[in-house]
């Protein structure tokens, strides 16, 4: 572990917060030049917030049952994707490596911090192809020379294709691989495909991302989750901005947490529309192909990707045309929105195809 990390990472004395000095409760707060007037209806606004986001990992512990000691919160997954290339990634030497088609972020982040980016793809079915990401493992270990490979990022359940990948693939990945192993689990809560959570007492550089973003239904708030091993939760903990998830984005994740019974039935909906959507889908006669999925997308292939993307633009219906991507030509993903959101959808795609 240690030889993975940045130099100056790794010898980082953090900067220390007015809140990070001081826990617990007190009557007069005169120790971060705050204004101690409120001009918004927001209790506490003028106040800065807890920079380890303290009852927020509490709740987590609670209700999803990832250790409190083990969790970073960022402000979105996104934020905790690019601290991890800043803490194991030397600019212009090391490099992480994807697995097109996936979340574009990666790549965005590594060029971000002048990192470089390889790509072992997918199969045309969207399954991790171990064979040939074995072969480049074996091949960029016997190559190194300076930099290295750091990172490998998997997005399970995989976005823009849903699906997601087993557990047992993941557990190879970690045993073949001597870096660091991200997860990215945004879309896990719409999965029945057991949780790479499982495998982190046994690998201490795996990382596991969640958010509350998806199935929370607090996409605005920006609050992402890390797990991990106590080293790397600690080397997050010590780099990440002091206060990176606000008060009001901590409030609404500590009330959302509150209604887990209301997000079960809520997740349980959208599992049954997105089933729902799959068969509609698969009886229009343009839509060659509706992939499988673990996620609350779906994402299909069409006759005519773009001409179809705006002719639903043109009746106010945003979706994602995913065409560009590896494997996926002439693909377009669709969210699973409302039951009267869906229906509109259905009757524009039998317009199109019907016109």
């Amino acid at each position: 572990m240690e030889n993975l990390i940045r130099a100056n990472i790794a010898n980082l004395t953090p900067y220390s917060s007015a809140r990070n000095e001081f826990t617990g409760e007190a009557e007069v707060y005169l120790d971060a030049n705050e204004n101690w007037q409120g001009f918004v209806s927001l209790e506490g606004a003028n106040r800065y917030p807890d920079p380890q986001a303290t009852a927020v990992r509490e709740k987590i512990e609670t209700v999803l049952g990832l250790p409190f000691a083990h969790t970073v919160i960022g402000s979105g997954s996104d934020e905790l994707i690019d601290n991890l290339i800043r803490i194991f990634c030397e600019p212009r030497a090391d490099s992480i490596l994807v697995m097109n088609p996936t979340y574009g972020a990666y790549r965005v982040f590594a060029d971000v911090n002048d990192v470089a980016v390889h790509s072992v793809d997918l199969t045309e079915e969207f399954q991790i192809d171990l064979a040939a990401l074995t072969r480049f493992l074996e091949d960029e270990r016997a190559s190194r020379e300076g930099g290295r490979l750091k990172i490998i990022f998997i997005c399970s359940p995989n976005n823009p294709t849903a699906n997601a990948f087993g557990l047992e693939t993941i557990e190879r990945i970690c045993t073949l691989f001597d870096g660091i192993v991200v997860v990215d689990e945004a879309y896990q809560d719409f999965s029945s495909a057991e949780s790479a959570t499982a495998l982190l007492s046994r690998f201490e550089r795996l990382v596991v991302l969640r958010t509350l973003s998806k199935c929370w239904g607090l996409a605005s708030a920006r609050v992402g989750i890390a797990v991990s091993s106590a080293r790397i939760i600690s080397l997050i903990t010590r780099m990440k901005y002091p206060y990176n998830v606000g008060g009001p984005s901590q409030a609404l994740a500590l009330e959302a947490l509150s209604h887990a019974e209301d997000v079960a039935e809520g997740r349980r909906a959208i599992i049954e529309e997105r089933e729902r959507m799959r068969e509609a889908l698969s009886n229009i006669a343009c839509i060659q192909r509706v992939f499988p999925s673990d996620a609350n997308f779906l994402l299909v292939r069409v006759t005519d990707a773009q001409s179809l993307y705006r002719f639903l633009a043109g009746r106010g219906i945003i979706i994602r045309d995913r065409s560009s991507q590896r494997h996926c030509a002439g693909c377009l993903r669709f969210t699973v929105g409302s039951r009267e959101e869906n229906e509109r959808l259905l009757a524009a795609l039998k317009e199109y195809c019907n016109g």
